[in-house]
């Protein structure tokens, strides 16, 4: 082999080499997870983490996903407009946060005095919920799925006792979402805050009270130091759903198999806080009571009448938004009067008799 040809096939395999290292890369994609929770926070934050974690290995790399928590990369509350318009390519939090964007948001969260989580992933499943959602969120560039939920919630901690409905005027409390709208119509000053800022709040008299999730993670961030007052059940929060919303161009970026395995690994993490925030919950509030002295306390009932009186208030001024608004209305209370009848005589009334057994 002369000299020439010899150059000639060594700029072939070169040339070839170069070529190839591209296309080993090719289609892999990094991805940026930011949430409303803080760092490695139970339940919440470790539920992003696997939920990115599961994308990372459904998709055997070709889409790997870090996550950031609060403040790392964008405050909590603009987690929404980060994946909108793709500075991030997902977001990990309930949509109530965003219910400025539209005031529909919330249903896709929860609403007060509203769907159970098994009432609420029904809706989403089988009764149309999913494609509402997709309606209203796709408008902002944003694919949605769900992806974590912590089951019913407290009522939250108070410094004083809650014993009529008087004692809720001028009362600064921290609720977002739809709860907080229906308190602000019985007299209850309402602050929005995230939760890495809720214990200052508290602690420096910001605030009155908070509700946050339940008694594991009230228990992770030391309410009872400073409020002893711990109220049931939650009006406000029946289930929430943990959206994982998405970057709408990223995700019809991807091939069908990895835009699947990005939904099944939201759908598995739905399903596997749920039952882990069942699993803790128990053993937190034996902590709290036993331990630390909180007082466990029902609402009284013209507390919680009252409640649900401003609930359907607000709720029925959602409706009035817009077209979509009403769709969304319209579908959310034919699933509760559908679901609802079968809870009764199912769950409900099971765990009734449970109750009164001993069981």
């Amino acid at each position: 082999m002369d000299r020439r040809s010899f150059l000639m096939g060594t700029g072939a395999v070169a040339a070839g080499t170069t070529l190839a290292a591209p296309a080993i890369s090719q289609g892999r994609k990094e991805w940026k997870m930011v949430t409303t929770w803080p760092k490695n926070f139970p339940g919440l934050g470790t539920g992003a983490q696997r939920a990115a974690d599961r994308i990372t290995k459904l998709t055997d790399g070709r889409v790997t996903v870090k996550l950031f928590a609060a403040g790392e990369l964008v405050p909590a509350f603009e987690a929404f407009d980060a994946v909108s318009n793709g500075t991030a390519e997902l977001y990990h939090a309930p949509d109530y946060y965003f219910q400025g964007k539209h005031p529909a948001f919330p249903f896709f969260a929860c609403v007060p005095m509203g769907l159970i989580y098994s009432e609420q992933n029904a809706w989403l499943m089988h009764g149309g919920g999913m494609e509402l959602w997709n309606e209203l969120s796709n408008q902002f560039n944003v694919k949605p799925f769900p992806c974590g939920n912590t089951g019913v919630q407290m009522g939250g901690w108070f410094r004083n006792e809650i014993n009529s409905v008087d004692d809720l005027q001028g009362l600064k409390f921290r609720m977002p979402g739809l709860g907080g709208e229906a308190l602000r119509q019985l007299g209850v000053n309402v602050i929005a805050l995230p939760g890495g800022e809720i214990f200052q709040a508290l602690q420096t008299g910001a605030i009155d009270g908070t509700e946050w999730v339940g008694p594991w993670n009230d228990l992770a961030f030391g309410f009872y130091r400073i409020a002893k007052n711990y109220y049931y059940p939650g009006f406000h929060e029946p289930a929430p759903t943990i959206a994982c919303g998405v970057n709408l161009d990223a995700f019809n970026e991807l091939s069908d198999t990895d835009k699947a395995a990005v939904e099944n690994a939201c759908l598995a993490e739905d399903s596997y806080m749920y039952a882990e925030f069942v699993a803790k919950n128990g053993q937190a509030l034996n902590t709290l009571v036993n331990q630390h002295g909180v007082q466990l306390k029902e609402f009284p009932e013209e507390v919680f009448d009252a409640f649900a009186g401003a609930c359907d208030e607000v709720i029925e001024k959602v409706g009035d938004y817009d077209a979509l608004s009403k769709k969304i209305l319209d579908s959310y209370r034919k699933a509760r009067a559908d679901y609802g009848a079968w809870t009764e005589i199912s769950i409900q009334a099971y765990t009734n008799a449970r109750q009164r057994t001993g069981g």
